[in-house]
Order: structure tokens, then sequence, then C-alpha cells
């Protein structure tokens, strides 16, 4: 039954753009579902379409809302700012969840066993032509792992858009997301927040209209956001071994002392793995103290660090002194080159390790400007 009183126990919030062929049906299942359970709630249905989704859901009785920007998180985050229920319960409206399978997904929280509850796709249904084999055996696994690694979560399908959730857990989270990605960032949420989830299996259907998905792009959106949570992992980690690579080549080959004649182009090499290495932490110290700032990563550990007055002012002063050092010895190769008529010389080992240390140098200073940029940014707020 749909509910009029002020606050109605359940909040089903569908986001639609154009899914006129389907959005009547979600909203009659969901209905007779409110109904056959004898819940009190409301439908309200994000609407972004250009065809006639939007007059069929209000003639059947859902509240529509607006969304003023497009986007999958857009439209979701719309619904909540109208939902008034206990209980939030998101779905499609293309049809392929069924929402006839509610009561999975509203009894575990009425009995304070989750907090949020997800769908699982993998562990129910899949109905033949429903999920392209790229998103059943490759994305969806592959990302759902690597959210398991990063975030401590033991989900199976971190990706499904059915799934439930309380309002005053939903209040205690920070999302901003306004794409696809806004369902990577709630399972992040909750696992910041230490919240309870769960899964429940459910039966997935074929789309009756062409997917608005896109493989490729969506995933490199929610791996991005992944890494804006924790790019400890894709950067800091394989800059660090990266660096100590570099480091190692370039000094074993110093000390064998014949760079010039049968290593300079290994030589050469380690120098680049030096400054590649240290460029990727220098990214991946950016990212973090940007989640930092925006609320996205805690400041604990080395990033606690990173942040102190005092370890930018080394930064910068350790800077100043690699490049004064790259200076200082390359000097002795121009002085060389000069004396000899600006002919050609056989320093190249030195030029190079000169001209690395003062670029390793300018990578410090740099990276301590932009993470005080940073710092005053988050001082502002």
């Amino acid at each position: 039954m749909m509910c009029r009183m002020s606050q109605p126990l359940v909040s089903i919030i569908i986001p639609c753009m154009n899914e006129e062929k389907t959005i009547g049906i979600c909203i009659k299942k969901a209905l007779s579902t409110l109904e056959h359970e004898g819940l009190e709630g409301e439908i309200i249905v994000s609407d972004n379409s250009t065809d006639d989704s939007r007059n069929i859901a209000q003639r059947l009785g859902a509240k529509v809302v607006v969304p003023e920007r497009k986007g999958y998180g857009n439209a979701f985050q719309e619904g909540f700012r109208h939902a008034k229920g206990k209980y939030f319960l998101l779905a499609d409206a293309d049809d392929t969840y069924d929402l006839g399978e509610m009561p999975k997904f509203i009894n575990p929280l009425k009995a304070n066993k989750a907090d949020l509850v997800m769908g699982t796709r993998l562990k129910g249904v899949i109905k033949k032509n429903s999920m392209p084999w790229l998103h059943r055996y490759i994305g969806n696994p592959i990302l759902t792992s690597t959210l398991n690694e990063l975030f401590n979560t033991h989900l199976t399908d971190a990706h499904c858009g059915m799934r439930s959730i309380t309002k005053e857990a939903y209040d205690k989270l920070d999302i901003r997301s306004d794409g696809m990605e806004f369902a990577s960032e709630m399972i992040i949420e909750v696992a910041r927040k230490k919240l309870r989830m769960t899964e429940v299996p459910i039966t997935y259907y074929p789309r009756q209209t062409p997917s608005k998905l896109h493989s490729w792009g969506d995933g490199w959106r929610h791996l991005r956001f992944m890494m804006l949570y924790n790019p400890t992992p894709f950067l800091s980690i394989p800059g660090f071994l990266i660096l100590l690579l570099g480091i190692f080549m370039t000094l074993t080959l110093s000390f064998r002392g014949d760079v010039e004649t049968t290593s300079l182009h290994s030589f050469i090499l380690g120098s680049m793995l030096l400054i590649i290495g240290a460029q990727m932490i220098a990214t991946g110290s950016y990212m973090k103290v940007y989640g930092i700032v925006h609320n996205k990563i805690d400041k604990t550990g080395v990033t606690a660090l990173l942040l102190d007055y005092h370890s930018l002012e080394f930064g910068l002063l350790f800077g100043i002194f690699l490049v004064f050092a790259g200076l200082v010895w390359g000097s002795g190769v121009i002085l060389k080159w000069i004396n000899s008529g600006y002919g050609s010389l056989s320093e190249v080992g030195t030029a190079v390790s000169s001209m690395t240390l003062a670029a390793l140098g300018i990578q410090v200073i740099f990276s301590t400007l932009i993470i005080s940029i940073f710092i005053l940014e988050r001082e502002d707020k």
C-alpha cells in the first residue's frame, strides 16, 4: 500500500532514464509487494527521462523527483533527499531486479541484523542473456575482489544495484559520487564507518531495452574511486619497489666504474626507474592527502607525518639540498666540457647521476608545495 503518512516504513528509490517500457512494471511489483507484506511505503522515482517514463510513474502514484544533474549517483542522492522512510530500498527501473524480493532486503533491517543489505546475483540466479560474460566472469569478480582486499569486506557482488539501508546508517555516510561509482562509495563508506552489511541471493533478469552501462568506462570509474580511498597498493607500494630497483641498479653500476663503456644503457634505465618510482610515490601521496582533505581517508601513520608543518618544511629543505648536490656534482662535467672546447666527453655516467639527483630534488620540492596547498584547502574548510 502507498503511504500518505509523515513517515512511511519503506522508501523505494528508483533512478530512471528513459525506461518507459519497464518503469510501470517495477512500480506495480513494488506496490503489490508492499500490500502483500502489509508494509507502509512510498515509491520515489528519480527521473531524468525524455520519454514517457515520468508520466507513467506519476499515474501509478509514485513520487517523481528530478535531479539537477544527470548521473546514477545524482539520481539516487536526489531520491534520498526526498525519502521519508525508516528503511531505503534501492532498485533499477529496467526490471532486471525483481521488487517482489523486497522482503529479503527489509527483514534483516527490521530484525536489526544489518545496516546495509546487498543483493548478490552471483550466488542467486542469473537468467540467460541477463549479464554479459565479461561482467559476470571478469569485470564484476575482479572489482569485487579488489574492493574486498582494500576495505576488508566480504562481498561476492559489490555492484549489485538492488540493496537496502537504514536511514540511520545512510545519514552517517558521506556519499558524494555522481556517477556509477556511487555503488562502490556506499560500500566503502559503510566499511569505513564499521557498519554491518550482509548479502542475500537474488534473481537477475534480462533487460528489455539496450543497456546504458559502459563496461570499460564504468569499470575504470569504480577502480579510480577505490584508488582515491586507498592509493597505497596502486601507486605508493609499486612506486617504492621501482624506486628501490632504480637505486640498486644505479649504485651497483656506479661502483663498477665502467659505466660509459659497458653499462651505459642499463645505468640510464636505472636512473629512469628511480625517477618514475619517485613520481609514483608522489602521486600516491597527493591522492592520499586529497582523500584526507575531502574526508575519504583517515589521517594516520605516514600520512599524518606528511601533513605536519615541520615535515613539509623538511621536505622543502631536503629537495633544495638534492638539487644543489646535483648541480655541484654536475658542475665538474660542465667545466670539463668548457675546457675541452665544447667537444665530446666521456662523462655520461656522472652527467646522468647529477641530473637524476637534481630531478629528484625538484620532485620533492614540487610535491611539498602541492601538499601544502591541500593543507591550506583543508584549513579553509
